[in-house]
C-alpha cells in the first residue's frame, strides 16, 4: 500500500518573527524588514520539515503493519521511502540549522535544537521499520498467525504513539506526551511475550523463524524506545527541564 498522504499542517503555531536591531538607518529598514521576513520563512519552513519527518515515519509504521498482514510489495515500497525521506529531512535540518539558530532568541533556538533532537531519532525509526520489511520480503516460509498478530500489534501501537507525539508537537500539549510514555509499557509487554516464546519453547529447534521473529519484534520495540525519547523532548520543550534528569532533592539543614 502506497504511503498516505500527510494530513494537513495548517494548525501548525508559527514560531515568532525574528529579532532585527532596535537602531536600524531608516533607509534600510524595509531592507532589514524583508530580510526578517525571508529568515522568519527560513526557520519555518525547517519547523515544518521536521513536524513532516513525524507523519513519515508514522506511515512507515502503518505500511510495516500491511506488509505483515498482506505481504503487499507496494507497502514495502514504501516503507522503504520513508525511510529515504527520514534519511534526507535529518541531513537538511543537519546542515541548515546551525546557521538558523544564530539568528532566532533562546527560546526558538530550544525549539530548533528539539527538531534536530527528534529527526535523529525519527530518522533511526525509519532505518528500523525497513529492517523488518527486509526480514519479512525475505523469508521463504509463512510465520505462525500469532507471531503475525503480535508483530502487527505492536506496529499499530506504535504508530499511535508516533501520531500522537506528533500532535503533540503541533499542539505542544503535555498530556499526548504523558500517554506516548504509558504506552511503551504495550509494546514492551507484546515483546517480552515473544521473546519469552521463542527463546523458552524453541531453544533446542535452532529455528531461523524464530530468530526471525525475535529480530522483529526486537526493532519495534527500539523504535517504541525512540519514540518515548521523541515524548520526552517534547516534555522538555513545554516545560522546560528534561524528565532523564530529574532535578536533585535538597539536603535537609
Amino acid at each position: 500500500m502506497p504511503r498516505k498522504a500527510s494530513p494537513s499542517r495548517t494548525a501548525i503555531v508559527e514560531p515568532g518573527a525574528i529579532d532585527t536591531a532596535e537602531a536600524m538607518p531608516a533607509q534600510n529598514q524595509e531592507v532589514g524588514k524583508k530580510s526578517a521576513r525571508k529568515g522568519s520563512e527560513s526557520l519555518d519552513d525547517l519547523t515544518r520539515t521536521a513536524l513532516k519527518a513525524f507523519l513519515i515515519a508514522r506511515d512507515a509504521a502503518f505500511n510495516v503493519g500491511d506488509l505483515l498482514t498482506h505481504s503487499s510489495r507496494m507497502a514495502f515500497l514504501a516503507i522503504k521511502e520513508c525511510e529515504q525521506e527520514l534519511d534526507i529531512i535529518e541531513r537538511q535540518i543537519d546542515e541548515r540549522l546551525p546557521a538558523a539558530i544564530t539568528r532566532v532568541s533562546e527560546a526558538r533556538a530550544r525549539q530548533l535544537l528539539t527538531s534536530l533532537k527528534c529527526t535523529t531519532d525519527l530518522e533511526r525509526i525509519g532505518d528500523l521499520m525497513m529492517s523488518v520489511a527486509l526480514r519479512v520480503q525475505s523469508r521463504t516460509s509463512k510465520m505462525a498467525a500469532s507471531d503475525v498478530r503480535q508483530l502487527i500489534e505492536m506496529s499499530v501501537i506504535l504508530r499511535e504513539m508516533l501520531d500522537l507525539v506528533y500532535r503533540g508537537f503541533v499542539d505542544l500539549d503535555l498530556e499526548r506526551a504523558r500517554k506516548v510514555l504509558q504506552m511503551d509499557k504495550d509494546i514492551d509487554r507484546v515483546c517480552h511475550a515473544l521473546f519469552q516464546k521463542h527463546l523458552t519453547e524453541n531453544v533446542s529447534q535452532n529455528n531461523s523463524s524464530s530468530f526471525d521473529v525475535i529480530l522483529m519484534a526486537q526493532a519495534l520495540e527500539r523504535a517504541g524506545d525512540h519514540t518515548t525519547n521523541l515524548a520526552e523532548d517534547l516534555y522538555s520543550l513545554i516545560e522546560g527541564r528534561s524528565l532523564r534528569h530529574p532535578p536533585k532533592k535538597r539536603a535537609a539543614l
